[in-house]
């Protein structure tokens, strides 16, 4: 006789079964299955998968920085330094990694925060940035934003006043929160962006999403995500202004994403520590913790896993707790943290590197701006569709329409209306792309997500697939006489 299991879903951790994260969600665990099949040579409509559902860039054809891959390259080995291939100002930054290394090795821990060299450059370019003063102390190093912002938000679990504690985040959101707060069992508080205002953020909206949560939790912590993922706005220094006021005014811990900071087209970027301290007391003594990273930019080295955190004004006591819970996960990976010193201290006018550097760094940039108007312009152009301007970050979040009838055939099988349309996008096209309820969206609204880095071609690829496909998906729906419950001809 089978033992029974000790484990079971009945009774473990119930938390991790409300976990979603669309991203890597039931469109693309299709589509990888789909790419197997075509390896086995079975009849598609199409040669291949375009996945477009992931912010990977150098997946998506973006050369790696030459000056980041030096510096990895020789703190890994360090006979490197010997070959006159690198440069001296590479094999400077390796050095300056080596002498911060136990035993001169990346293959030992670092401190749990971090490598002091790393966070002594961070706070220097963050310094620069803002025109205030920045902390070596203040920063956490970590394995990406994800980790950081996990265990940021892992402090506020413990309820008050009886009641949970709740974070504020905004609609459509990164699933990483929505995600990270099922885990932690912090009640989720929605707040919609704007999309007639090119998502922008309402404190009317703030207010109203406040006190609607206040009788079920103690609301705690406001998210902001800027620029804004996967919505790719950025916001004004006025609208961030009145953000600070009413965090303010209500007690609340602030924690900026700035992750896509470096991916600003055309807009300037105000980080919310810069706005805090110009506004002077008493908001420039409000807490905050904000969170970048070198999976984006133009560093976009997403699989060496490295980010930071800046933890300012924040309680002695608390610091010294968060510190203690880092230490148990030994610490982020140095390589990593190699990568990321590269992204605080990149060459500058003079050095060896510079001139190739600055020569990459454009490309990517100049890449970005034609990719967001070729995506932005084609969406506009399809009967339909509708796509605010993308001012930063690397993805188009447009709108759609989806017919009534095809709303109740997606409900049959039990699934959102725009999940149903994307699984049939990448049926029909080999498209691969994230339906808008997985980031969250007004009732009676439908969006998608696409990444928006892929080469010209490529990308004109996916259009024109979006294109026909959208056409053909509202004929094929169109005639609301027919009722799906009985039509098996069109797939309902």
């Amino acid at each position: 006789m089978k033992q029974e299991q000790v484990l079971t879903v009945d009774n473990m951790n119930q938390r991790l079964r409300r976990v979603r994260y669309a991203v890597r969600g039931p469109v693309l665990e299709r589509a990888l299955h789909i790419e197997h099949e075509l390896e086995k040579g079975v009849p598609k409509p199409f040669a291949s998968v375009v996945r477009a559902n992931i912010g990977d860039c150098h997946a998506l054809g973006q050369k790696p920085i030459t000056f980041i891959r030096q510096v990895v390259a020789g703190a890994a080995c360090p006979q490197l330094l010997a070959s006159p291939a690198l440069p001296p100002d590479v094999k400077q930054r390796v050095e300056e990694i080596l002498d911060d290394c136990t035993c001169r090795s990346v293959g030992a821990y670092s401190a749990s925060a971090g490598l002091w060299s790393v966070r002594r450059a961070a706070a220097a370019w963050l310094a620069a940035r803002d025109g205030t003063p920045a902390s070596a102390h203040d920063i956490y190093l970590g394995s990406g934003a994800t980790d950081l912002i996990k265990a940021l938000l892992t402090v506020f679990t413990e309820d008050v006043d009886g009641k949970p504690s709740g974070v504020m985040i905004p609609i459509p959101q990164y699933p990483l929160f929505s995600g990270a707060l099922a885990e932690l069992g912090l009640a989720q508080v929605e707040y919609y962006l704007d999309e007639e205002r090119g998502w922008a953020l309402d404190v009317a909206e703030l207010r109203r999403a406040l006190r609607n949560a206040s009788a079920t939790c103690r609301v705690r912590v406001l998210v902001v995500i800027n620029p804004g993922n996967p919505t790719g706005q950025v916001l004004t220094r006025e609208n961030m202004e009145e953000v600070v006021r009413f965090a303010h005014e209500h007690r609340l811990f602030l924690l900026a994403d700035e992750v896509y900071q470096e991916n600003i087209i055309a807009k300037p970027f105000h980080s919310f520590k810069k706005v805090m301290y110009e506004m002077g007391a008493p908001y420039c003594d409000m807490e905050l913790g904000s969170v970048l990273t070198c999976s984006k930019g133009w560093a976009a080295e997403c699989g060496l896993r490295a980010g930071l955190l800046e933890l300012v004004r924040v309680h002695p006591g608390v610091v010294a707790a968060f510190c203690t819970a880092r230490a148990l996960m030994q610490c982020p990976t140095v390589l990593g943290q190699a990568a990321l010193l590269c992204v605080m201290k990149p060459p500058t006018p003079g050095d060896a590197s510079y001139e190739q550097f600055a020569m990459e760094r454009r490309e990517i940039r100049r890449v970005l701006r034609e990719r967001a108007a070729t995506a932005h312009r084609a969406f506009n152009s399809i009967p339909g569709y509708s796509c605010n301007a993308i001012d930063g970050s690397m993805f188009a979040f447009p709108r759609f329409e989806i017919p009534e009838r095809a709303q109740r055939a997606a409900r049959a099988q039990g699934i959102e209306p725009d999940e149903f349309y994307c699984l049939r996008l990448l049926e029909e096209t080999g498209v691969c792309v994230v339906p808008g309820s997985g980031f969250g969206q007004r009732p009676g609204t439908y969006h998608l997500r696409t990444t928006i880095l892929h080469s010209r071609s490529q990308l004109q690829h996916m259009m024109d697939s979006v294109r026909r496909f959208h056409a053909h998906f509202l004929h094929q729906y169109a005639d609301t006489r027919l009722d799906c419950t009985t039509d098996t001809s069109t797939g309902c």
